[in-house]
């Protein structure tokens, strides 16, 4: 995303986490490293790309004492739709926008600038970031006020991670019925259960590759949970809900959370579906 700004024409600032190797090849395509969050402060928009709402509550604690008024904050983790409200109109009281723009597609779909874009902000806000977005997304979608493109992208993704079930629990009950697995799914790219996640997963798991759905298990985990907050919350939670969540959690009790979600078809964690 952050290459793909600096590909329009953007000044863009990094700064270093846990990976120096993306730090660097930004560098060396023109972004600026920094070492503070109050130099990131500087900028006009702050993207965020973090792992939950607890930690986008923390860095925004952090980046809190350097805003300033017309800046622009963009989520685009998956986060708890209710926080988002909170810090948007926490934000607001200094004069800053806020909006999450949590997205569909992978890193291949990033590294080509072919990602969607679900947001939830203010029309003023989303006129102002949306030739932003354009410069990583191919489809953005407006839905409304501040929390309601995370409400959108955890309904996405309760979508996803249920059909990630379903897939490797059907392969997991071919394998013991001595189901052949290449043939099997060379004739269900055929039928209504082609998808995206059947060949995300099962392909490179023919030939012994467990890492083709590149989604860790602990974000799925993470990602489920806070649907069955919304969906409690809405009235509209189910046992189809609960056993969903149930598999991710469980994947992640058992010390697989840092696998990807096609690691449920390896039988080295039967255990957890």
């Amino acid at each position: 995303m952050a290459a793909n700004l600096l590909r329009h024409g953007h000044q863009v600032s990094v700064i270093a986490h846990r990976n120096r190797a993306p730090v660097e090849d930004l560098v060396a395509k023109g972004a600026h490293e920094v070492t503070s969050l109050a130099e990131i402060a500087a900028a006009d928009v702050i993207l965020l790309c973090v792992t939950t709402s607890k930690v986008v509550e923390e860095t925004l604690a952090k980046l809190k004492l350097h805003l300033r008024a017309g800046q622009i904050i963009l989520d685009s983790g998956t986060s708890a739709p209710a926080v988002t409200r909170r810090l948007a109109h926490d934000l607001e009281g200094l004069g800053v926008a806020y909006a999450d723009i949590p997205l569909t597609g992978g890193p291949e779909q990033a590294e080509q600038g072919v990602l969607g874009v679900l947001c939830g902000t203010t029309p003023e806000t989303f006129a102002r970031i949306e030739p932003l977005l354009a410069c990583f997304a191919t489809t953005v979608r407006h839905f409304g006020p501040p929390g309601s493109g995370h409400t959108a992208k955890l309904i996405s993704n309760y979508l996803v991670t249920g059909m990630v079930a379903l897939v490797a629990e059907a392969f997991g009950a071919a394998r013991q019925a001595q189901i052949d697995w290449q043939d099997l799914y060379a004739v269900m790219l055929n039928g209504s259960g082609n998808s995206g996640v059947l060949r995300k997963m099962v392909e490179p798991a023919l030939n012994g590759d467990f890492d083709g759905y590149r989604f860790a298990l602990a974000n799925a985990a993470k990602d489920i949970g806070y649907y069955a907050e919304l969906a409690e919350g809405l009235g509209c939670s189910s046992k189809l809900t609960d056993s969903v969540a149930e598999i991710f959690a469980r994947a992640v009790e058992t010390g697989h959370g840092g696998r990807n979600v096609s690691h449920l078809l390896d039988p080295a964690i039967d255990d957890v579906s």
